[in-house]
């Protein structure tokens, strides 16, 4: 605390004392800005609002006494009321504002603090809601300046909405770590509903980077969690025949083929081939409990991007199967490729796991980890390789750290989407992004568990697994979902609740094809491999459930979600890099724990990725007032034609729409461009079908679409290239451009 004078609050003394010692008992409070905040005089502070408890947490770590604006609505419960009367709360209604409002500026006027909650009400999604201009007014009637605090740690707990429920759920048994990160002083005239949401965002951003767990080490929190609850399943395979591990199995498995690990390997970084399923959670959990960091490889890359794969990563031995290997033959094997059962057996066997599955059953899960060795420090040492092609399809480094994948699990834990009593389709490859986090460590972390197929391609095995182990969840970009949707009975899917796709946009047709079919909404995500990689998510709109909760949005047509708890951005002008307003269309930029650090060995790459502290991701977008953010593309699908920015997947939409040409067994568009002497760019049509470059622009200039807008060559191709992400090879596509017949 920094040596401000501590005043007594409202409440009387000796309750002020039992209330202090309780919250103390119950929480520690940590804070940072507290510096620059004025000692004396009329001072406005707003804050996020996630829990009933905000108010204790705040009055613990501000030095000045807190005059709080609160719903006036709640006094109608004897209970608040009375809070009301002692802690001299301002009640505020929206039927009458005008009378709370008075009253919080002359409280202001008379040199007092006063909080108060911009959003107007609790959210229930965890996530920072609109903002409303009540604050603004106050603040400019009574001339004080605004102080933005953004509260980290207490939405989980009893008192918030976490679990689509206040009170009734378990209460946490150890002290609550709350971290308050308050900002400088800002004078009225310079404040208004966009200055307000960007300063909490950031705030929380801040605050949330000081969370205990993100210093913890992965493979420690694996194990822990993997022990608490030994006899619960952890992966159903279904690769081959269909297999049930539970959770101890699973740490006794990873715990033998460690110590192999460790004695046979020596190079840091570890190759990992295999599909998703119980092998890729034993192997992975294990090349990090050797102390080693594992390097999920795309098998379905080219060959030379393998091999520089290799060279970046200096990887010497590959764990895999001998199955996968008879499958991908073209693949670059090296000279040390190690079987993971033959492995095991080498270790001991099963033999060998006894003494790890009883030390899973018997011993404290603090214990399990250090049987292994495992430190308690993670933080920002290099955890997963995972390598993405990008745009241009040269192989770049991602290195995720221990931070970085306890942030984005821990980002996505708080959401209530995934609980720990879902069932997790997992058949996304463990080289996607998705697949190594979401599908792979969040389900250890989290308790929940997957049903494994070994492909996402193998639809017909998706929609049997759904089907006979009850999935709840499905996870996957529109590629892989959109062969479920053709050729699933709706009474196939009756187990799933929830449906998310991300690494391309959900195109319409798909969205109300699943909903019209299963009365499924897909909920749209996105993110990079970058960002670890979940960025922004829809989730169901949380429940009404008491008589003072206002409809609250948890989703929003067309867009991509709001950020996860903890992150931040920016919208630029991605010629000139200037701030943009939050609302306008630009340059996307992120900021979180979440947040990669660097390429692996390329700091002219990792330069380029970030501007000023902030990734670059790449996408043009913008958000709207509640904060939901609206991608548009990414700038390389973009054109700049004649002087104007022409979107290539708005063209391709209006062409599929005007011919209705069927995308549901996989895309037959796809718009790129060539340069061009004298606009600067030529779009160019890949199409699987019949049609000339006359008759596409006539459909396209009676529909209206502008001249710029309409491709100028159209190149007959077998099919649009994808990669094994499910998204679309942009650099294959580009050279189509050029020469149809390569």
């Amino acid at each position: 605390m920094p040596p401000l004078i501590r005043r007594r609050t409202h409440l009387p003394y000796f309750l002020e004392l039992i209330a202090s010692w309780i919250a103390r008992l119950l929480y520690r409070v940590r804070t940072s800005g507290l510096e620059h905040f004025p000692c004396e005089g009329g001072v406005l502070l707003i804050s996020n609002h996630i829990s009933y408890i905000d108010v204790v947490v705040l009055q613990l770590a501000c030095p000045r006494p807190i005059r709080f604006v609160g719903h006036k609505g709640l006094r109608r419960n004897a209970f608040f009321n009375w809070c009301f009367e002692i802690t001299g709360c301002i009640g505020i209604s929206a039927e009458q504002p005008r009378e709370g409002m008075r009253a919080a500026v002359q409280a202001l006027k008379s040199g007092e603090l006063v909080c108060i909650c911009p959003e107007g009400h609790i959210s229930r999604t965890g996530q920072l809601m609109e903002i409303q201009r009540g604050f603004e007014v106050i603040a400019r009637q009574a001339g004080v300046p605004v102080v933005a605090a953004a509260i980290d740690g207490v939405w989980g707990s009893v008192f918030s909405f976490a679990g689509n429920k206040y009170l009734w759920k378990s209460p946490r048994l150890l002290p609550t770590h709350v971290f308050i990160a308050f900002g400088r002083p800002t004078p009225p005239a310079e404040i208004s509903t966009a200055w307000a949401r960007r300063e909490l965002l950031d705030l929380g951003e801040r605050a949330f980077q000081e969370r205990p767990v993100l210093r913890r080490h992965l493979g420690r929190e694996c194990v822990r969690a993997l022990t608490k609850h030994p006899g619960r399943i952890a992966v159903i395979d279904r690769t081959a025949s269909r297999r049930v591990v539970t959770r101890g199995q699973l740490y006794a498995a990873a715990a033998l083929l460690s110590r192999r690990i460790r004695a046979t390997i020596p190079e840091q970084r570890v190759g990992i081939v295999l599909p998703p399923g119980a092998g890729a959670c034993i192997a992975n959990l294990a090349v990090l409990c050797a102390g080693k960091i594992p390097v999920n490889l795309n098998f379905t890359a080219g060959r030379a991007a393998l091999e520089a794969s290799f060279r970046i990563a200096g990887i010497g031995a590959v764990i895999s199967a001998d199955a996968v290997r008879a499958k991908v033959p073209a693949f670059p094997w090296p000279e040390r490729t190690l079987d993971l059962k033959t492995e095991i057996e080498a270790a001991g066997g099963k033999r060998a796991m006894l003494p790890w599955l009883l030390a899973a059953w018997l011993l404290p899960n603090q214990w399990c980890a250090g049987l292994l060795g495992l430190p308690h420090v993670g933080d920002r040492q290099e955890a997963g390789l995972l390598f993405t092609s990008g745009s241009s399809g040269e192989p770049k480094g991602v290195a995720l750290t221990h931070r970085n994948i306890l942030a984005n699990c821990a980002q996505i834990s708080s959401l209530s989407i995934l609980p720990e009593t879902c069932s997790l389709l997992a058949c996304l490859p463990v080289f996607h992004s998705f697949g190594f986090t979401v599908t792979l460590w969040y389900p250890i972390l989290r308790g929940c568990h997957i049903v494994s197929v070994p492909s996402p391609l193998e639809t017909r095995k998706i929609i049997d697994a759904i089907r006979e182990e009850e999935v709840t969840t499905l996870i996957g970009a529109p590629t892989f979902v959109r062969p479920v949707l053709k050729k699933a009975q709706p009474g196939e899917l009756r187990s799933l609740n929830l449906v998310v796709t991300g690494a391309e946009k959900l195109p319409e047709d798909l969205r109300q094809g699943f909903l019209e079919n299963f009365h499924l909404e897909i909920m749209e995500g996105y993110g990079l491999t970058e960002t670890s990689p979940a960025s922004n998510i829809n989730q169901p709109h949380p429940p009404v459930v008491l008589s003072t909760n206002e409809p609250q949005a948890g989703k929003r047509h067309a867009s991509v979600g709001r950020m996860m708890p903890g992150m931040t951005a920016r919208i630029v002008d991605p010629d000139t890099g200037a701030d943009l307003p939050h609302t306008a269309q630009g340059l996307v930029l992120f900021r979180g724990a979440n947040v990669f650090e660097g390429y692996l060995g390329d700091e002219e790459k990792t330069r380029a990725a970030f501007r000023d502290g902030w990734f670059v991701t790449g996408d043009l977008g913008r958000f709207d007032e509640d904060g939901f953010l609206f991608i548009e593309g990414r700038l390389s699908r973009f054109s700049k034609i004649g002087g104007e920015m022409v979107p290539h997947g708005t063209v391709e939409q209006k062409i599929i729409e005007l011919f209705g040409w069927d995308q549901l067994e996989a895309p037959t568009v796809f718009v790129t461009s060539v340069p061009d002497a004298t606009k600067g760019e030529a779009l160019v049509l890949l199409t699987t079908n019949d049609v000339t470059a006359e008759e596409l622009r006539a459909k396209l200039n009676e529909s209206g679409v502008p001249n710029l807008w309409v491709p100028k060559m159209v190149r007959r191709v077998d099919k649009i290239p994808m990669l094994g992400t499910g998204k679309t090879d942009l650099k294959r596509c580009r050279e189509l451009a050029f020469d149809p017949t390569r």
